[in-house]
């Protein structure tokens, strides 16, 4: 079994970091280089930085954070939100960025998967992928931070973002979002095995055990934690107090025979 990835995911509004359930009802918990700077020290391998509000006005307010950020922290930084051209992206790069998301851009133009993924290779492109679980027990696909539904089949889709070029996958189950009630296996269970590419599960991640979970699967290579990091708390029974840190939950994972880096 290969390494496994702890990443943070930050959502940012203007210059605040801030949480949600759904992605929605978003409450300003404090300044994303703070934030960073304590997962850094406490081992985490990945930062996710997600402009919530940057499709929904049409450019991404990363830049400057990202910046100031790269500065102090030496492990990959990722960014999504509002990238909408070539440019975008070369932009994000040079702030210090290490690989760009796409969502909202490349359900409207799919091609640009592969013209980002030709021009600045595919291990710099990563497509993520809102989705709800429905009344009928079926799934959509949402763009826009969860706001705008699309209609395409979410199957089908995954498919044709690793036959683009995109290098990895991030996967956000919305209805998840923020509750730390676990990852939606059902959907996992949809699309295990199918997915080639490195693959991320986002959405719902509230105990070492949720983590185990999905991380001890061969085709999961990462899990993105948002809230059970922020608010260093976890819904495990048999968590004594200790601050639930990347560092924590990598030693956790590590007494379960999981590989992780610390």
């Amino acid at each position: 079994m290969s390494y496994k990835r702890i990443i943070a995911r930050i959502d940012v509004k203007g210059e605040n970091l801030v949480k949600g359930m759904n992605l929605e009802g978003l409450k300003i918990l404090g300044k994303p280089w703070e934030f960073s700077n304590y997962y850094y020290d406490n081992k985490i391998d990945e930062i996710i930085f997600f402009d919530t509000v940057a499709s929904l006005y049409g450019r991404n307010n990363l830049f400057n954070i990202v910046e100031k950020v790269s500065k102090n922290i030496f492990i990959p930084i990722t960014v999504g939100g509002g990238v909408k051209s070539i440019d975008d992206i070369r932009n994000l790069l040079s702030a210090g960025a290490d690989k760009i998301i796409l969502n909202t851009k490349a359900i409207q133009d799919p091609t640009f998967i592969n013209l980002a993924s030709n021009i600045f290779g595919s291990s710099t492109i990563v497509v993520n992928v809102d989705f709800n679980l429905q009344s009928d027990s079926s799934y959509n696909m949402f763009i826009e931070n969860g706001r705008q539904i699309v209609n395409k089949n979410i199957f089908k889709w995954i498919d044709e973002v690793q036959k683009r070029g995109a290098g990895e996958i991030v996967l956000t189950s919305i209805n998840r979002d923020g509750t730390g009630k676990g990852y939606d296996m059902n959907f996992y269970d949809h699309i295990k095995g199918k997915v080639k590419i490195p693959l991320i599960l986002s959405g719902g991640f509230g105990s070492v055990k949720d983590v185990f979970e999905v991380i001890k699967n061969e085709d999961v290579d990462a899990v993105s934690i948002a809230s059970m990091f922020h608010y260093f708390k976890t819904k495990d029974p048999s968590f004594k107090g200790e601050r639930l840190s990347p560092l924590f939950l990598k030693k956790s994972l590590i007494k379960k025979k999981i590989k992780c880096r610390i």
